[in-house]
């Protein structure tokens, strides 16, 4: 049995892997290969019975899970971040999610004879997006900027504040169905605990960060450690009010002054990679395929509901009163695929409901994975053609991500900003990101290929990645990443190591043969001397009479020639640019003694220019005299 065991969960853990790595490659939210997988190995083969392998340890092992995965959503829910993105995605997260909850709730209610505690229950359960699937989506989609923008945050606040429903609509059913007490009484000592529970956990552990009383190696693991601490300990005081209480604990830390959740963020979102691959291929492979196909036609009425009469609904009455036009409103009409919050809360409550024998918990988790599977399927295969029709795709993506924040990455980006050109840098340096932020130049602090920056960077827009920093190790990684979203046409950089080093302190040749901007002989380190030393950023308007070779004899072989910008489009210079055209502005970077060096030599010609004019004047006046 031990060795059954291990094997299922080796297995998991491969088929996990598999299955986020096919979602990666097709472009596809990785949910969709792990529901498949799931029913393939569990109703479909046989393979995995979740039930029979892990018996008691099952509930408790989804719990747990569960509690994480709603601490790490509640940890991203910053009421200021909220505020800063702009009134559609303030009403969508409030009225927009009221809406919704209230149209699938009177659609279960009536489709299904739920009674309205169940109806209201999955309602909440089914409002949420989540960021695990409109991301990749937006990835194939590319709508515009604003609407990406909005799409994205409401995925990412909407998944805490739809749990959060969730779990309080649950502990009202949970006591409602306890005869033995006052459902008032007990509702308020389970809110009670969750809310106060929860808000002096977050407070004590914000206190602890804020500090520093713990080394930095130990921090995500002692937050882990009191999130679970946490969770049982409120149930213990107070059955099924631990959800709650990890919820409003992610909520108060978030929200903390002077503490920084980035890292835990960060550390949270690797472990819930994890545990929502494993979770979901636990949670199809539990799945009764008779379950799903006794919901029938209501099933699909209601599927049907969701995607034509709720969304659409939320939508223009979130809407109202924003600058967004009828063509955005009908798209953003078409996207809210739902997520593995859905899928994990509906099947952790439907465990503890059908033990309590509450009517019509057994349909939830079928339901639930109904709407995930429409939702998802439908609007992944059909939502770039909508975009297309409606004509709300981005254009040809000329903004750049610089990653790396130095002086000249900073000038650089203000010459591009300055010419309408979208700049995001991105740095985990804080001073330079200060910096950059001071210039009006938009940040991204922390690291470009982290699973935080794939909800949080913002990549509308962007066409072009510039490696300019100065991390040798960091670099190649991010390079690669940035290749399977942009192609390796589109990214580009520049060498980080001496040529006279060591071979064990050079890059790898694979690698350095793709880091082909500028040219050859520029590094990392030549650029920032030349900056120390006052170098110069550049733009110079190349003519018929002024061209590209001109240029070069004018200012010297130490000039940089760097970008060049013809029709609003951005043009890299690398080793293979031979010859730039005319028409066309270019930036280079002139150092500072051949910018002296052209001012004296400039300053000659016109002294020696106005020397002409004046013999020729007095030639001309002797010519005047002899004729007279």
């Amino acid at each position: 049995m031990i060795e059954q065991i291990t094997g299922m969960l080796a297995l998991i853990g491969v088929l996990s892997l598999l299955c986020q790595w096919l979602g990666w490659q097709l472009r596809l939210p990785a949910i969709l290969p792990l529901l498949c997988c799931g029913l393939l190995v569990g109703p479909g083969l046989g393979w995995l019975d979740p039930d029979a392998i892990f018996g008691n340890l099952l509930f408790p092992l989804i719990s747990l899970g569960v509690a994480i995965i709603l601490f790490e959503g509640a940890l991203t829910l910053n009421f200021k971040e909220i505020r800063d993105h702009g009134r559609m995605v303030t009403h969508l997260v409030t009225i927009g999610a009221a809406v919704t909850w209230l149209c699938i709730s009177m659609a279960s209610w009536c489709l299904f004879d739920f009674t309205p505690s169940i109806a209201l229950l999955f309602g909440a359960l089914v409002v949420v997006t989540g960021p695990t699937v409109i991301v990749p989506m937006l990835r194939t989609v590319r709508p515009k900027s604003e609407l990406s923008s909005i799409l994205r945050w409401e995925g990412i606040v909407i998944d805490p504040i739809g749990a959060l429903i969730a779990v309080l609509v649950y502990e009202y059913i949970t006591v409602s169905s306890d005869q033995t007490s006052h459902v008032l009484i007990a509702l308020g000592s389970m809110l009670g605990i969750g809310l106060g529970a929860g808000a002096l956990a977050g407070y004590l552990l914000g206190w602890v960060l804020r500090r520093n009383i713990l080394p930095h190696y130990l921090t995500n693991t002692a937050v882990l450690t009191v999130t679970l601490g946490v969770f049982v300990g409120s149930n213990l005081l107070q059955e099924e009010s631990g959800l709650l209480t990890v919820t409003v604990m992610g909520i108060w830390l978030a929200n903390m002054r002077g503490v920084s959740t980035q890292s835990i963020i960060e550390f949270k979102e690797t472990l819930t990679v994890l545990l929502i691959s494993a979770l979901f291929i636990l949670l199809a492979a539990r799945l009764n395929s008779d379950a799903m196909l006794n919901l029938g036609w209501q099933g699909l009425v209601l599927l049907l509901v969701v995607l034509f009469i709720a969304r659409p609904l939320s939508i223009w009455i979130s809407g109202f009163g924003t600058s967004l036009s009828s063509r955005d409103k009908w798209f953003l009409s078409w996207i809210a695929p739902r997520g593995i919050v859905a899928a994990a809360v509906s099947s952790l409550f439907a465990i503890k409901l059908e033990q309590r024998g509450v009517d019509g918990a057994d349909m939830l988790v079928p339901l639930a994975f109904l709407i995930i599977i429409g939702t998802v399927v439908i609007q992944s295969l059909t939502a770039r053609r909508w975009a297309q029709h409606l004509g709300v795709t981005a254009k040809s993506a000329q903004g750049i991500l610089i990653f790396g924040g130095s002086k000249f990455a900073r000038d650089l980006a203000k010459i591009l900003v300055s010419k309408g050109i979208k700049v995001i840098i991105a740095d985990s340096n804080w001073d330079n990101v200060r910096l950059a932020r001071m210039d009006n130049i938009q940040v991204y602090f922390g690291n470009p290929v982290s699973e935080h920056a794939n909800n949080f960077l913002d990549l509308g827009g962007i066409g072009k990645v510039l490696i300019l920093s100065p991390y040798q190790q960091l670099n190649p990684v991010v390079y690669f990443h940035f290749q399977d979203i942009f192609g390796p046409e589109r990214v580009y950089g520049v060498n980080t190591t001496d040529a006279s080093a060591s071979a064990r302190h050079q890059l790898s040749e694979s690698y350095l043969s793709r880091m082909c901007l500028f040219s050859d002989s520029v590094s990392y380190s030549k650029l920032a001397s030349l900056m120390s030393r006052d170098a110069v950023l550049k733009s110079t308007n190349l003519t018929d009479n002024f061209s590209y070779q001109m240029f070069l004899e004018r200012y010297g072989e130490s000039v940089i020639p760097l970008i060049y910008m013809k029709g609003g489009k951005v043009h890299m210079i690398t080793t293979e640019t031979t010859s730039v055209p005319n028409g066309v502005e270019l930036i280079s970077l002139i150092p500072k003694e051949a910018m002296e060096h052209q001012q004296k030599k400039a300053a000659e010609e016109k002294e020696l220019k106005e020397l002409q004019e004046k013999e020729k004047l007095q030639l001309e006046d002797t010519d005047i005299e002899a004729q007279a």
